[in-house]
């Protein structure tokens, strides 16, 4: 069955960012998984993931951005339930907690008790990872000033009145066929993608596989297609739709996609690192450098943009040997609890948990 993957927390200019709460808010059962372990939390949630996909459920998969090959997170909203890793740096529970959300504790112990004697090690080894992910985070956060200053030059060559008529002019159309509803709209915050240490991943063409319509939005920085977005936002908001609301992985006060799936479209941010081409039909270009600047801006201020394209890379090149360096610390405390703990409850707590997403399946059945 159909499984919806995205980032729910990211490495961003802003430090780690959160949209966990964004995501769980009104679902029923929340399973909080908390443990030293970040290869045994997602090994119980890939798992589940597996399971019920194969069992014919559709699941929303959040991945880790910091080991962006393995889940930090599952939603089946079909059952209201969800499995999720809970422990620092992820905040949950600060906008809603259901009447049945519950921690599990995964180092019970009886199987945690040879980590004492591991326990400077292990803290060393912790330290130095919060040093290289304060100064991943310090690297993009000089990266986005470096950032408006690009986004200065074409700020002051963009015609605003040409940009506030291309994007009503967007908007019509994609309301065209609409009705408003007298619906309150459901709005899930996100990441389509992320920095991690492999660089950024993104999972667009994922999350955008099963749309009739997909707008792709060109341009330069500081050509508004944050604010862009941000308008097509507020009228689905408007008019009773749900959405979803992908912010930008590097400045999380930004938008990179809104996505209407009730009325099959997507308009999102088609630049770099996510950038996408038009591959099938019903996808279209929308460009506001060739719509709203200036012609040869570029090419007037071409000296000046590759100083600071320059600057702004290696500020993103340095955020990634940082995330790099972090995982290479998570690996190593990862090598210590797998020689020194007792694994066996791992599937216990699996088991207990299937049992308990099979008993709302049953009452399911039931209602």
């Amino acid at each position: 069955m159909e499984i919806l993957r995205y980032f729910a927390g990211g490495n961003t200019a802003k430090g780690f960012y959160s949209l966990y709460d964004s995501n769980l808010t009104d679902l029923e059962r929340v399973f909080i998984l908390s443990g030293k372990s970040v290869a045994e939390k997602s090994y119980i949630i890939e798992k589940i993931v597996q399971k019920w996909s194969e069992e014919g459920y559709s699941i929303e998969a959040f991945h880790r951005a910091n080991d962006p090959s393995r889940l930090e997170g599952a939603i089946i909203r079909a059952l209201s339930v969800a499995v999720v890793d809970g422990d620092h740096p992820r905040t949950i529970g600060k906008e809603y907690v259901g009447s049945y959300w519950e921690t599990i504790d995964m180092d019970q112990a009886c199987r945690t008790a040879n980590l004492d004697e591991k326990e400077n090690e292990i803290n060393a080894l912790n330290d130095q990872k919060e040093i290289a992910l304060t100064n991943a985070y310090k690297s993009y956060a000089a990266g986005l000033r470096v950032h408006d200053d690009w986004e200065k030059i074409y700020i002051d060559q963009m015609d605003f009145q040409k940009a506030d008529q291309v994007a009503n002019s967007l908007i019509i159309k994609l309301f065209a066929q609409a009705q408003e509803t007298k619906n309150e709209s459901c709005v899930l915050r996100r990441f389509l993608g992320a920095a991690t240490p492999n660089g950024a991943v993104d999972f667009v063409d994922h999350i955008t596989q099963d749309l009739q319509a997909r707008y792709f939005l060109k341009g330069r920085a500081g050509t508004g297609k944050s604010t862009f977005l941000k308008k097509i936002a507020g009228e689905a908001e408007r008019r009773g739709y749900d959405l979803e609301i992908y912010h930008c992985g590097f400045d999380p006060n930004s938008l990179d996609m809104v996505l209407v799936r009730e009325l099959g479209w997507a308009v999102f941010d088609s630049t770099k690192p996510h950038e996408y081409f038009p591959s099938r039909v019903g996808d279209e270009v929308v460009d506001m450098y060739e719509l709203t600047v200036a012609p040869g801006t570029d090419e007037t201020f071409a000296d000046e943009i590759a100083k600071i394209e320059a600057a702004y890379r290696k500020n993103m090149d340095d955020g990634k040997r940082y995330l790099a360096e972090a995982k290479g610390y998570q690996d190593k405390m990862e090598k210590i609890y797998a020689e020194v703990t007792n694994n066996t409850h791992i599937d216990h707590i699996l088991m207990e948990l299937n049992g308990e997403i099979q008993e709302l399946v049953n009452n399911n059945r039931l209602s």
